[in-house]
């Protein structure tokens, strides 16, 4: 008779013998990645589906966390699987599976066109799919220091320079700073005759600085301006961290003398820091053509943008224009292709004050008559649904000649300035939003 740890030794142990691992698959295995996707793919369509892809992923991370001078926290993971979705007679099916393998993947295909057929009942929509064209090729972030690479040793030496650099600020008592890298491997097929490997990199450096008035208790906080940025360790030796910590450490220490802002109508700039955030929620978000169809609620809420408001809408002053763009080099949002195998471009969302395009993928595309997509379907983990979700969404600048910042402030009679990003809450309709 076999006890409970023999039997999940053997388990794992059977596991190992037949999935292949990741460092085979993305480091010399192309062929047999597409081997492996191939297979899938003859499987759904064995069983009855109109179209299949599959996604097999690798996802590594690294996660590094200092705290008023020491090391708190480094974690390193290391995830793998593939997910399968399909159409069986105009509804999708999904499943997915942490063992790669060839019997695994031909199991988990058989299990999302049950899932399909059982959806089926309940579908009143059938799906309608843009037309894609077809890729076989790689791309990969244009990095010139994979995080990967870098010794641990130096990146935290650099956390701990920032601590000393706050530190230094008299009235400075707190400082927290952090590192973050993402490697997304990803292998994308389909039954329309797609193969697509990418290797995508995002690195994070971050910070924040606490000053704490001991006769009052109150604590003020800044933190850094930095964003995840599709790059790699070049960012984080590219950016001014320790000098940016000083500035946040003097202007926490600063708050507590501060006035509070004063009440009224004001002429209100907002820094690039901040005005990110109003433009992902007003702008990025509503224009999410899911959300404005029904498809997408639970999740941030749906949209007052109406199919309708197209060519009519006015978003804003006529200098207003927006851009959605999956190409922008170095963004957190570019990829070669969307998880439908959709090639990455950039497109227009206002134009002159106008609302004059939406984001959409190839399942939405026909609601505002468009015959191919724009490219969003993402999905954040192999084990998760792709589906329509948002691109780098960029304010063009204004033209040579326009006023630099230090100009419109000077113009300002009564006006108040936001730097940095804060709180936020919008509603579920994006009518009314605070950012602070």
């Amino acid at each position: 008779m076999i006890d409970r740890r023999q039997f999940v030794q053997s388990m794992v142990a059977l596991g190992a013998a037949s999935a292949v691992s990741p460092e085979v698959l993305f480091g010399q295995g192309a062929s047999e990645l597409r081997n492996l996707a191939d297979a899938a793919l003859a499987t759904a369509t064995s069983l009855g589906a109109s179209y299949a892809d599959i996604r097999i992923n690798r996802y590594r991370n690294q996660f590094i966390f200092t705290r008023d001078r020491r090391v708190q926290n480094i974690v390193n993971t290391d995830d793998y699987g593939f997910g399968i979705r399909l159409i069986v007679d105009g509804t999708w099916g999904f499943a997915s599976s942490s063992v790669v393998s060839r019997d695994e993947i031909a199991r988990v295909a058989a299990q999302a066109v049950a899932i399909a057929k059982a959806n089926r009942a309940i579908n009143a929509d059938p799906v309608r799919l843009a037309p894609v064209e077809k890729y076989d090729t790689t791309w990969n972030t244009p990095v010139k220091k994979s995080p990967f690479d870098v010794p641990l040793q130096s990146k935290l030496d650099l956390l701990l320079q920032i601590h000393e650099e706050a530190l230094k600020v008299p009235g400075a008592s707190f400082v927290a700073a952090s590192m973050q890298f993402v490697n997304e491997q990803k292998y994308f097929a389909s039954s329309e005759g797609s193969h697509i490997e990418q290797s995508l990199i995002r690195s994070y450096p971050s910070f924040s600085v606490t000053a704490v008035d001991k006769a009052s208790g109150k604590f003020y906080s800044r933190r850094a301006l930095t964003s995840p940025m599709g790059m790699g360790y070049e960012y984080v030796e590219s950016y001014p961290l320790l000098a940016e910590a000083r500035v946040a450490a003097e202007e926490a220490v600063a708050t507590h003398k501060a006035k509070p802002a004063p009440v009224g109508s004001k002429t209100l700039i907002l820094h690039p820091s901040n005005l990110w955030l109003t433009i992902h929620e007003s702008v990025g978000h509503p224009t999410e053509l899911d959300r404005i169809v029904g498809y997408e609620a639970n999740y941030a809420g749906t949209s007052f943008v109406k199919l309708s408001d197209l060519k009519t809408l006015k978003y804003g002053s006529p200098l207003l224009n927006v851009y959605a763009d999956r190409t922008h080099v170095g963004a957190c949002g570019t990829v070669g292709f969307d998880d439908d195998g959709v090639k990455s471009q950039r497109w227009p969302i206002i134009q002159d004050g106008i609302l004059v395009g939406l984001q959409t993928n190839r399942e939405t595309a026909h609601y505002m008559g468009e015959t191919e997509s724009r490219g969003c379907t993402f999905a954040n983990h192999w084990r998760n649904y792709p589906f329509l979700r948002m691109p780098n969404i960029q304010m063009e600048p204004g033209k040579p000649g326009s006023p630099t910042l230090e100009q419109m402030i000077a113009d300002v009679k009564d006006g108040v300035l936001v730097d940095g990003a804060g709180s936020f809450s919008i509603d579920q309709q994006r009518y009314n939003g605070q950012l602070g």
